[in-house]
């Protein structure tokens, strides 16, 4: 039987080339800044987005982590989204590391904070208060049904954090499906953020590794929170080969991704006892629920886990399957083929 894993795109296994580049890879020792491969990814990564510099590090957490230590200091605030990936998936780093109070504000469910929200949470000048420094946004979004944010909304979020002396922090984890569904420029979402953290590991499906860019200093000093954290890696180039080769070759072919997601979306609407949201299916994931009584939440995971269909429970009755590369339209009509057969 074969397995189709709608778990995430982080289950993506690397492609043939990027194998082939892993094994080539020329090797150095990074710590010393002498692995010619993770050099050339990083000066690539920041080219591409549109920053001075770039520094490899092992995940998106990491990332995420790196950058807001660089950004604040221990009791100072950012303000982010209460459905960001940071603020509900990334183990409470930023407190328990950093010391770093979060100020969460509603997403909307494009995934956007509203102005006014933002600008409420500003705090004033009071030796009460945390001071603010930082305001982070998610691009795409992971849990507002993966939606991408105009380069236009990222804007006016800059706008106002430079009104008000404060940085801001994209965490891009998906920025290449924003980039591939909205049909803009990558330089489009990052021109005024002052940090960004991209994933090479999901949709782009290298094994291993996300990228932070900014300006020369920030990733001066992102280095060395990078070593705080363990992050120091000696032949990083293995990594690193597979990244350049990800970022050659597989952010275009993310559109299958989105294409396929539509298809599974227009299909789970048409099966009784699921309900999805079809017109909020912009990238590639979907979020659908179960509705009326039929079965126990919980049964609708292990049944469909039983015909090879993989994919996570998010809430009381709400899923989350994830399209990506290894995942072809024929997966997808398996998966509603199954899904339809369970809900009988």
């Amino acid at each position: 039987m074969k397995i189709v894993d709608l778990r995430s795109d982080t289950v993506t296994l690397p492609t043939d080339e990027m194998r082939k580049a892993i094994y080539q890879a020329e090797l150095g020792d990074d710590v010393f800044g002498e692995d010619p491969t993770t050099n050339r990814l990083q000066t690539t990564a920041a080219e591409l987005v549109g920053k001075e510099a770039g520094l490899l590090v092992a995940s998106g957490t990491m990332g995420n982590l790196v950058c807001t230590l660089t950004h604040c200091n221990r009791g100072q605030e950012i303000i982010l989204g209460d459905k960001s990936h940071m603020f509900l998936n990334e183990a409470g780093g930023m407190s328990a590391v950093g010391g770093i109070h979060p100020h969460t504000i509603p997403n909307q469910d494009d995934g956007t904070m509203r102005l006014e929200n933002i600008e409420a949470a500003i705090r004033g000048d009071n030796p009460h208060w945390p001071r603010t420094r930082l305001i982070c946004l998610e691009n795409t979004h992971n849990r507002c049904y993966g939606a991408p944010l105009t380069p236009e909304y990222m804007d006016s979020v800059v706008s106002l954090a430079k009104e008000h002396g404060l940085s801001v922090h994209l965490d891009g984890a998906r920025i290449f499906n924003a980039v591939v569904a909205l049909e803009r420029d990558i330089r489009e979402f990052t021109r005024g953020v002052d940090s960004i953290s991209f994933c090479l590991s999901k949709g782009l499906s290298a094994p291993i590794g996300s990228v932070v860019c900014g300006t020369r200093q920030f990733i001066a000093d992102a280095h060395r929170n990078r070593k705080v954290l363990g992050g120091g890696m000696r032949q990083a180039g293995i990594i690193a080969a597979a990244g350049i080769t990800a970022l050659d070759t597989m952010i275009n072919r993310l559109k299958e991704d989105h294409n396929n997601a539509r298809r599974l979306a227009e299909g789970i609407a048409q099966i009784p006892g699921l309900s999805i949201d079809v017109e909020k299916i912009k990238t590639n994931i979907i979020y659908f629920d179960l509705v009326g009584d039929k079965m126990a939440p919980d049964d609708l995971v292990k049944r469909a886990g039983e015909k090879g269909i993989k994919f996570l429970r998010t809430e009381p009755t709400r899923y989350r399957m994830v399209t990506h590369y290894g995942v072809n339209i024929e997966d997808i009509d398996a998966t509603l083929d199954a899904l339809a057969e369970v809900m009988k």
